[in-house]
């Protein structure tokens, strides 16, 4: 239910401030409308989805849900891996051509000068690709965070190269480092929760029980995890004014002359690390409650199986 009032929310953020309608608590407060019914309609549809499937599976447990769960989150984090990847390589291009002069003589000048205008780029350019990023992760499931970091270290590297022996050195160089520098960060939180890589304070935690450990993890993950990921995304998504919603409104880009035009995007991450992150706290939430029922299959179990 969670998962789906989440998916619900998205989809009212978009109707509400790309589309203009009133949202699904505009029928509390203005009365009965058509277009607040809808959004309540969908929020109230996706939850009983959740609940309906749960009746529908209860033989499945709940490790294989949170395996399921955690399964459908990698495929977001790729599509958003792969979107930045093809993003930044193209937008870092025409921002290359534009800086050096040779955008019209490649594209013409109606389009060229239609590339210079960020709303154009993000529709034309940068939307197709995401969309493309999608069919890209599909195919292609590594996680390729690794290549991300490298790819951070060669755009820096760049940057060297071309100041120190070159001399030469735009604004879309540093935009590059930073695009790729906050996805990594940001997009790898969830696999980082996945994997069991945040820093623990374990002093206690290491020689605690299996079933004591899912109970302080089913607890945080409660308490603080998703109540930290639904701050963000009430705050960052709540009005057209918020910070993440804003930008993105707008084709918000640095105020550097030729630099790249993706700063809109980067407010977004918010909203994917938000997103990612109570998507793998739903899934971890699962595992850890069955940690405390004494399951089969969790890491606990798997490590006295291999020893």
């Amino acid at each position: 239910m969670m998962l789906g009032f989440t998916v619900a929310f998205v989809l009212n953020a978009y109707l509400s401030h790309w589309r203009d309608f009133p949202g699904a608590s505009a029928i509390f407060s203005q009365g009965p409308n058509a277009l607040s019914a809808i959004q309540a309609a969908l929020t109230a549809g996706l939850m009983l989805i959740g609940a309906l499937y749960v009746l529908r599976s209860r033989t499945r447990s709940l490790r294989d849900d949170s395996r399921r769960i955690s399964d459908m989150n990698a495929f977001f984090i790729r599509a958003a891996f792969w979107s930045v990847v093809l993003v930044g390589l193209a937008d870092t291009v025409i921002s290359f051509l534009r800086v050096e002069g040779m955008l019209e003589g490649v594209f013409g000048s109606d389009l060229s000068s239609a590339l210079g205008r960020s709303n154009f780029r993000g529709t034309y350019v940068h939307i197709p690709l995401i969309l493309a990023s999608i069919a890209v992760a599909w195919f292609v499931r590594s996680l390729g965070f690794y290549w991300l970091a490298l790819l951070v270290v060669v755009a820096e590297l760049l940057i060297v190269i071309g100041r120190f022996i070159f001399s030469y050195e735009q604004a879309f160089m540093a935009d590059l480092v930073r695009f790729w520098y906050a996805a990594l960060f940001l997009f790898a939180s969830a696999y980082t929760l996945l994997e069991e890589g945040h820093v623990r304070v374990d002093v206690f935690y290491t020689g605690l029980s299996a079933r004591t450990k899912g109970l302080l993890n089913a607890s945080g993950t409660l308490l603080f995890g998703i109540p930290l990921c639904w701050v963000i995304l009430v705050i960052g998504a709540g009005t057209k004014q918020s910070i993440i919603v804003s930008p993105l409104l707008s084709f918000e880009v640095t105020q550097a002359g030729f630099g790249m035009y993706v700063k809109y995007l980067m407010a977004g991450f918010l909203a994917v690390f938000a997103i990612s992150m109570l998507v793998q706290f739903i899934s971890y939430l699962l595992d850890a409650v069955a940690d405390v029922r004494g399951d089969p299959g969790g890491r606990e179990h798997e490590s006295h199986a291999n020893a």
